[in-house]
Order: structure tokens, then sequence, then C-alpha cells
């Protein structure tokens, strides 16, 4: 059986492909099972993702734009479009179908759809790379939002320290003003009362109210 060698063989040991349109179901899956045995090559390293223009950010809960996210990653429409394809063909296989089939059926269908295979590994790479960028852009804003809302708090837990200290300094310069007020009218009171609780209502009787010439 020959065997063409193409992208499948470097790009991530993700995919195998092959001219072995006579081979049986078992001798496919007996190579593909092989081949996935053997250690992967690592893929090279692709370069970063830089997102253009304003990237919002969602509520929490809120659905994500993804389409949104790659157009900041400058992946057109066409090309988001060539991925969705593929995705909705592996949809509508049957779930037992083997991987190694379901990739020739995928592929044979883009084809006569006029899908290139590489065109659409080349988006999905993109995609892939746009939501790690995203990933990170978002990471970094929460550091940032983090590290803002931690100095806030900080900030505000210095003044609710401080506002409560005042309280205690006031309620505790009241007490004192209090006790020494208290102090003071007792020694008041001593003149008071050495004249006597009668004379002390008489006088306070006959002199004037406020308001009033004295007499």
């Amino acid at each position: 059986m020959t065997e063409k060698k193409t992208w499948g063989s470097t790009v991530m040991g993700w995919f195998v492909e092959r001219d072995d349109k006579d081979s049986t179901l078992a001798e496919v899956e007996a190579e593909a099972a092989a081949e996935e045995a053997a250690p992967a090559t690592p893929a090279p390293a692709a370069p970063p993702v830089q997102l253009a223009g304003d990237v919002p950010l969602p509520a929490a809960g809120a659905a994500i734009d993804f389409a949104g996210i790659y157009r900041a990653a400058r992946i057109g429409e066409e090309e988001q479009g060539r991925v969705e394809k593929a995705l909705a063909l592996l949809k509508n296989l049957p779930a037992e179908t083997p991987r190694e089939v379901k990739r020739q059926i995928v592929e044979a269908s883009l084809k006569a759809f006029g899908y290139p295979v590489e065109q659409i590994i080349q988006a999905g790479v993109a995609e892939i790379n746009a939501l790690q960028a995203y990933i990170e852009f978002s990471h970094r804003n929460t550091q940032r939002v983090v590290a803002e809302t931690g100095a806030r708090i900080e900030g505000l837990e210095k003044e609710i320290a401080d506002l409560k200290s005042l309280i205690e300094q006031k309620a505790a310069a009241q007490q004192a003003l209090a006790g020494q007020s208290n102090q003071q009218k007792l020694r008041v009171q001593e003149v008071l009362e050495f004249f006597g609780q009668e004379t002390v209502e008489r006088v306070l009787r006959e002199s004037p109210k406020p308001g009033e010439p004295a007499q």
C-alpha cells in the first residue's frame, strides 16, 4: 500500500493523508492506530497573535462573541465559514464511525464543496491561536482589575480603620468631658447646698426670665 506524505505527518500529529482508496476498513484502522501510537513530532511554535481594535470582554455569564474575536485576529468570514463547514460535516456523521473513515468522508465532502483542506487547517489553527490570544488578553485584564480592586479595598479598609479610630477617640473624649464636667458640677453644687434648697428656689423664682429686665 502506498502512502502520500502531506500536512498530516507534520501538523501536531492530528491527521493522516492517504491515497489508499482500495484499502479495507480493517487496514485503515490498523494503520491509523499504529500512527497514533508513534510519538508525535512537536509542532513549531506559532507566532503570537495580536488582536486588533477594541476587543470586548463579556459580562459574567454572557455569551462570547467568537466571530468578533476572529475578526480582531484578522480572520475573515470566509475563513471562519470553512471551519464551520467542517464542523457541521463532522457532527452529521454517526458517532460510531472510525475517526479515519470520518476524516476521509469529511475531506471528500469538503473538496466537493470547493473547500481545500489546507485552507481549512490554516483557518482552524488561526482560530485556535486567536482564542489563545483572547484568553491571555482576558487574563491580563483580570490581573489589572484584581490589582486595582485590591488597592482600592486596601484604601477603603484603611479609611474604615481610621473612621473607627476617630469614633473611639470621640467616645473617649466625650466620656472624659462628661466626667470632668460632672466633677465641676459637684463643686458648684456645694455652694448651692450651703445656701439651702429653699433659698435657691426663691432666688430662681424672683430672678428675671430670659429677655425680661432685671429688677
